[in-house]
């Protein structure tokens, strides 16, 4: 080819294409979750907690640790950088309908932390904003399954639930879901009204239910002290009654041991010498007294037909002292010698003297 055929090519093109290539290598690349990229001077220092992706023409080269690296200039790049730390995302507040169709206005707040930087690079273009979208549908979605009382009663179940769905899709971008937590639940007012009138007539339902049971274990408890008393007071009184009784048996005891001790003194007395003139006697002197004080307590009088005849009556009554000790009598005279008796003894002279004085 002839020279004269090269047309040279102007300083001012070939300058032009070079800035260029250089603006093409050193050209800012998109960051996910860091804003600021760092410069690639050749030597860098990677803080702890970080991971720096380095691609080399554009195609992945590797993953840069924490501490002292080196890279080549021009040719390696810094193109996103990934924080490992824990990272906390607000959920805007979005509206779901639980399953007996009432709307509700919730919100919350997702912990995450990425455990792969090469798949949290280039497996998302927005690692945040997909997370995001992620748990507001899938707070959607639970929320659907839900009726509003179990809404407020199984907010943890909830939170677990959505956790576990953001995992199995987050899991080929390399991020964990570490805890999902609803920050407000907001009702509509008409449904916060009627819940507010359910809860108080909860609330007065079960005041009567605990006035009711308190009265109910109040009368339990008047019929249990009654019931006791009355056991008591039967106790008392049977006790007062075998006391009374075992008294009246002892008194009876003495009595009958006291009089068994009198007619044994009496029977004795009666087989010495004059006991039956001293037994008429006696029988003369109670019949007086007897008679003596007739007419004193009342004036209804009953008397015998011979009421004046006290030898009479005293002859009855010996006859029937005679009668009952006439066995004792004969068994006497077996046992003792006859002895000699005067023709009037000093009771017929004593029973003579009691009948002139009362004549």
């Amino acid at each position: 080819v002839p020279a004269a055929s090269l047309h040279p090519i102007p300083f001012s093109f070939l300058q032009r294409s070079q800035q260029l290539k250089r603006s093409a290598w050193l050209a800012p690349a998109p960051c996910r979750l860091n804003s600021s990229l760092p410069m690639n001077i050749g030597v860098l220092f990677v803080p702890q907690q970080e991971a720096w992706v380095v691609e080399r023409m554009g195609k992945f080269h590797r993953i840069l640790e924490p501490g002292l690296n080196f890279l080549i200039p021009l040719l390696d790049r810094i193109c996103y950088v990934q924080s490992l730390k824990e990272i906390v995302i607000n959920v805007p507040e979005q509206s779901a309908v639980t399953l007996d169709n009432v709307t509700l206005q919730i919100d919350g707040v997702l912990y995450l932390r990425v455990m792969d930087p090469y798949k949290a690079s280039y497996g998302v273009e927005d690692a945040e904003y997909a997370v995001t979208q992620l748990a507001q549908t899938t707070m959607r979605s639970e929320l659907g399954k839900l009726s509003l009382d179990r809404v407020f009663r199984e907010r943890e179940s909830l939170n677990a639930n959505i956790v576990d769905a953001i995992n199995q899709a987050s899991d080929c971008w390399g991020i964990r879901c570490l805890r999902y937590e609803i920050k407000d639940i907001h009702v509509p007012p008409r449904v916060k009204e009627s819940m507010q009138m359910q809860v108080e007539a909860e609330r007065r339902k079960r005041a009567t239910v605990l006035e009711s049971e308190g009265t109910r274990e109040s009368a339990i408890n008047v019929a249990e002290g009654q019931k006791q008393a009355q056991i008591l007071a039967s106790e008392a009184e049977k006790a007062k009654q075998i006391n009374k009784a075992a008294g009246e048996a002892n008194a009876m005891l003495v009595k009958a041991r006291a009089k068994a001790e009198a007619i044994q003194l009496l029977a004795a007395a009666l087989a010495q010498q004059h006991g039956s003139a001293a037994a008429s006697l006696s029988v003369a002197e109670q019949y007086v007294s007897a008679f003596s004080k007739l007419a004193k307590d009342s004036n209804t009088l009953l008397l015998p037909a011979n009421a004046g005849d006290v030898t009479n009556m005293v002859a009855q009554a010996l006859g029937i002292y005679t009668a009952l000790t006439k066995p004792q009598a004969v068994k006497t005279q077996d046992e003792m010698p006859p002895a000699h008796e005067d023709p009037q003894t000093p009771a017929t002279e004593l029973l003579k003297a009691e009948e002139a004085n009362s004549s």
